[in-house]
């Protein structure tokens, strides 16, 4: 039987290094883990979803409980993919709590996310918050030994079952975790306990995502709480955000931003074309609405309105009813 990397699922190898797997020696980790987990040195491996596809298409093979992790922060524009090829009964799992306001309540988000599931829970693995409620609900709906993990990269899952590991098990969490995409190569199983086997799965990558291109991760990723940054809007204005993205907001109006607070905002009170060479999205709002700018956060329009974007290109743009109200 093939052995398996313990970090990311991939079949260790020890023959061409330029390879998923790549292992010196005897050790459990690939040369790829190791180098993402002792020096922060992250090595592109590219998947197609197709993969995602035939596992969900094997998961769907048994009676398993699926939990499906979703990312607060960086809720996508839809789960489709998920509810379409899942048959089995789902857990929803929200996490990064942390990131949102505290003083927004959870049962407000809980009520927010409108997916066919037995139950949901929020959660924060940085926190250690919910997680007995989390376990308990597990053990409740599993229908055999095996849950399986899957959500969208960088949506938390292997942070959350390392954080499992850590409190429920007596090993040490091992499962590779970064802010890169696709750090999870294959399944990796681990047993809690005589009781509960979970198995992590590769993320479905999410086209159009910020947090897809590599050099910019470490900027727009938040680490801690967003402190909201509300801006009366009485003339038409422009707003900068770094060099990744332009807006153009009409007079009359509030926004509030939710991104990471270390990014740097210019705001024009006169036409300007500055960054317009970037790729244009006009999107129209009802009252209390967000747009989203995938992997970089939310943006909260208080009146309807007719708002110009200017992106990266190929970054997703798109609007829903307000998460925080």
């Amino acid at each position: 039987m093939n052995k398996k990397c313990l970090g990311c699922g991939v079949i260790l190898q020890s023959v061409d290094e330029t390879k998923d797997g790549y292992v010196i020696g005897e050790h459990e980790i690939c040369e790829r883990c190791h180098r993402i987990k002792n020096y922060g040195e992250y090595k592109v491996s590219i998947k197609n979803n197709d993969n995602f596809i035939n596992i969900l298409d094997e998961i769907n093979k048994t009676k398993s409980l699926v939990v499906l992790v979703i990312d607060l922060f960086d809720l996508k524009e839809d789960y489709e993919v998920f509810m379409n090829h899942i048959k089995n009964p789902i857990l929803l799992v929200m996490t990064k709590r942390d990131l949102l306001p505290k003083s927004y309540k959870d049962s407000k988000l809980l009520e927010y996310i409108n997916l066919k599931c037995v139950d949901k829970v929020i959660v924060s693995s940085k926190k250690n918050y919910n997680f007995d409620l989390l376990i308990s609900k597990i053990r409740k709906y599993q229908t055999d030994k095996s849950v399986y993990v899957v959500g969208y990269t960088n949506d938390g899952k292997s942070t959350l079952i390392n954080k499992l590991i850590y409190n429920y098990s007596d090993t040490l969490p091992v499962i590779t975790t970064s802010n890169f995409p696709s750090t999870t190569l294959n399944n990796i199983e681990i047993k809690l306990d005589d009781k509960l086997v979970i198995v992590d799965t590769p993320g479905l990558l999410d086209e159009g995502n910020m947090e897809n291109r590599l050099d910019l991760i470490k900027t727009i990723v938040p680490k801690k709480e967003i402190k909201p940054l509300t801006y009366q809007i009485n003339v038409d204005q422009t707003f900068l955000i770094n060099d990744l993205v332009r807006m153009d907001i009409k007079k009359n109006n509030f926004i509030t931003l939710y991104i990471n607070n270390n990014l740097k905002i210019n705001r024009f009170y006169k036409d300007t074309n500055y960054l317009d060479t970037l790729e244009k999205h006009i999107i129209e709002v009802d009252d209390n609405s967000d747009i989203v700018i995938s992997g970089l956060g939310f943006i909260k329009i208080k009146k309807k309105s007719k708002i110009i974007i200017y992106t990266l290109k190929g970054v997703k743009v798109f609007a829903r009813k307000a998460l925080i109200s």
